[in-house]
């Protein structure tokens, strides 16, 4: 099956550009020209990644990533920046986008970010024949991760992960016990490098540690280990 991107900018130029070269190397492409009909589009219809520009007119791409999120729609995000602003790459992702790119960039490049996002994510978006739950599964605590579904379980309880969140904690729960630098989490979860931009992966950590631990400020699950980066533990828990 054809997977379908969504392309949100209000350039008509990088439209242009942006779908031809995605069509051309296999995809579905939808456009939007403002922030409101791609928030609209995204929320009515169904995409395998959504590319949006963060400066749009009638409503910005941090705005419309943070209400995609609040409504549950956890399709990608490929967030465009003109600005190489470290605060807005970090605000996008507290919000929910899973990656970002600044432009001016290459065609070629945005479609190899393209393939790279939906390889990692493509199980989750295009395998809902099998809703039952996989045999191969990772514990600890009150945690359950099932990876051939792209589920994850507090308490018994689904927990609505980004795709990015739910890579970052797989891979810290299949090194459980080992302490990870940032730069280790950077090249295994986001697959290239950031030019040591580690705060991607803070920001990241934060946000499942919101998700799973009973107390942000006390984590029991994932431990922050003093200058060097974090550990997945298997905490003791009183029941």
């Amino acid at each position: 099956m054809t997977q379908r991107l969504l392309v949100v900018d209000d350039e008509e130029s990088i439209v242009t550009l942006l779908q031809f070269n995605l069509e051309q190397s296999g995809y579905e492409v939808v456009t939007a020209m403002d922030g409101a009909s791609g928030l609209q589009l995204a929320k009515t219809q169904t995409f395998d990644l959504i590319i949006l520009d963060l400066m749009l007119p009638e409503m910005d791409g941090l705005d419309v990533c943070k209400q995609l999120r609040q409504s549950k729609v956890m399709t990608p995000i490929l967030m465009l920046t003109a600005k190489d602003d470290e605060f807005d790459k970090v605000l996008g992702l507290e919000l929910g986008a899973d990656d970002y790119m600044t432009k001016p960039f290459s065609p070629r490049e945005v479609v190899a970010r393209v393939r790279a996002i939906l390889r990692r994510v493509g199980h989750a978006q295009n395998n809902h024949e099998d809703n039952s739950r996989s045999t191969s599964t990772l514990s600890f605590g009150n945690v359950e991760i099932y990876p051939d579904n792209y589920e994850v379980y507090l308490k018994g309880q689904p927990l609505e992960l980004t795709p990015k969140e739910f890579e970052l904690l797989l891979y810290l729960a299949n090194h459980k016990g080992r302490v990870l630098t940032r730069d280790q989490l950077l090249n295994a979860v986001w697959n290239y490098e950031f030019v040591g931009d580690t705060r991607i992966v803070d920001v990241h950590i934060s946000h499942l540690r919101e998700k799973i631990e009973p107390n942000t400020k006390k984590p029991i699950y994932i431990k922050t280990i003093r200058g060097l980066g974090y550990k997945l533990e298997e905490p003791q828990l009183n029941d």
